[in-house]
Formats: structure tokens, C-alpha cells, sequence
């Protein structure tokens, strides 16, 4: 029997360790004081960062830069102080012009009518055409007045229009006086009642009739020819009659002129 082999152990060098170099101690403790490590980590490592809140602030308009304010302020008030200074330019003017010419309104009267035609129709509509004679006067001493064409002249009787007419264009100088004649003729409709008034007034031997007139006129001042004006005149008067062809004689007559741009 063969002989047994002998197993003899063999010693295994183990290697030696690596040394490994000692981490370096941390300045400040990774947890702070008076907390605990839990099992799932750090709390300040798990806590999420707060969320950042925008405020929101209302809209509100933009204002208007103060400078274009101040600008607008500026040419109002330079407006204003130039109306007045405008005005008070056109009071020293007048002034001015009052005290060299003193101006005067011109004087006007009726002094005679005549009807060449005052008849009833068969559609009882009444015909007149008067014949009126006016004076006018102009008391100036350097104002000299333009009478332009354009005028307007109508008789009244208690309301109703019997005739019509037109002063002619001619120049009044100064201090002077113009003795006019104008021609009037009208119809009037459905004047039964006209007339009936009529003759209940001409018994009493006082009729009563307005005149008025408008018409354009035009100032000379000196050399100046300022702007047209109107002259407004109102006359009223009584007369004992209006029959046709008869001498008509005027009471009383009053007039009154006015005048406006």
C-alpha cells in the first residue's frame, strides 16, 4: 500500500491595508446644537426654499408731466391778459373817440302823409299807397353818415302791415338836413274788420299809425369809413283821417332810433 501523501499547509501573506489619510475636521458642526439626525436625513437638507411672493400693486394712470401742465397754465393766463388788454385798447379807443367827435343820434320826424289809394277790393282786400314825407337830421359836427341800400319802411294800423316801402341811398354830411319822400303801396287780406275799425277810430277823429324803418348806414369819421351799422326807428303818430285823396293832418308825431350792429 502505497504510501500517503501528506498535504502540508502554505501560509497566505495577506496584504496590509492601505493606510487612508484622516478626513479633516470640519470648522463647524454639521448639526447644529440641541438637534438630532433622524433616519431620513438632514431636516434643513430636506426643508424646501421659501417661495418668493411678488406684491402686486393697482395700476394707476400715468400723470402728465408737470412741465406740459405749467406750459398750458402759462398760455391761458397770457390769453386771458391779452382779451383784456384787448379790451381795454377798445374802451381807451372809444373814449378817445367820444370825447374828439362826440357823437350824436340823428333826429327824425313825419311831417306829412298823403294817400293817393285806399280802397276796398271785391275780394275784400284792402289797396293803399301812401306818400310820406320824413326829415331827417344830423346834428353832428365831424360825423358825416352813409345811408345804404338795403332799407326797409312799412306803415301800421293796430297790428296789421298796410303798405311798404324803401328810403333812397344818399350821404347826410355834417350838421344837415335831408327832407326825403318816400312812395309806399301794400295790399292786406280780408280787411272787412280793418275797416270797421277803421271808421269807429275816424269818428273820434284819431287814428293811430306806426312807422317803422330799418336801414343800413355807414359812420365817417373824418377820413374813416367805419363798418355798417342799422339805424332802428319807430314813429308813432295820430292823424284824423285816411281817406283817399283828402289832406290828412298829423296830431302828434314822436320818434325814437336806435341802432345795432
Amino acid at each position: 500500500m502505497a504510501d500517503q501523501q501528506k498535504i502540508h499547509p502554505v501560509p497566505v501573506s495577506v496584504p496590509e491595508p492601505e493606510q487612508v489619510a484622516p478626513l479633516p475636521k470640519p470648522s463647524a458642526p454639521l448639526v447644529p446644537r440641541g438637534s438630532s439626525r433622524s433616519e431620513n436625513g438632514d431636516p434643513e437638507r430636506q426643508q424646501s426654499p421659501p417661495l418668493l411672493k411678488r406684491s402686486l400693486t393697482p395700476y394707476s394712470p400715468l400723470k402728465p408731466p408737470k412741465k406740459k401742465r405749467g406750459c398750458c397754465v402759462r398760455c391761458l393766463c397770457w390769453t386771458c391778459c391779452l382779451f383784456f388788454l384787448l379790451i381795454v385798447l377798445i374802451g381807451i379807443a372809444a373814449a378817445v373817440i367820444y370825447l374828439v367827435f362826440q357823437p350824436k343820434l340823428p333826429k327824425y320826424s313825419i311831417d306829412s302823409m298823403r294817400i293817393t289809394q285806399f280802397t276796398l277790393n271785391t275780394d275784400t282786400s284792402l289797396s293803399a299807397t301812401f306818400n310820406v314825407n320824413i326829415t331827417a337830421r344830423n346834428p353832428n359836427k365831424r360825423i358825416g353818415i352813409y345811408y345804404e341800400n338795403g332799407s326797409h319802411l312799412s306803415v301800421w294800423y293796430k297790428g296789421t302791415n298796410l303798405c311798404q316801402g324803401k328810403l333812397p341811398k344818399f350821404y347826410q354830411g355834417h350838421r344837415n338836413t335831408t327832407q326825403l319822400n318816400v312812395h309806399l303801396t301794400g295790399q292786406t287780406e280780408n280787411a272787412t274788420n280793418l275797416l270797421q275799425l277803421l271808421q269807429e277810430d275816424q269818428q273820434t277823429g284819431k287814428i293811430p299809425l306806426n312807422i317803422r324803418v330799418k336801414v343800413p348806414v355807414r359812420i365817417k369819421l373824418g377820413k374813416l369809413k367805419l363798418m355798417k351799422w342799422k339805424f332802428l326807428l319807430k314813429c308813432s303818430l295820430n292823424v284824423d283821417n285816411l281817406s283817399q285823396d283828402n289832406v290828412i293832418r298829423i296830431r302828434d308825431n314822436k320818434c325814437k332810433v336806435r341802432f345795432r350792429f
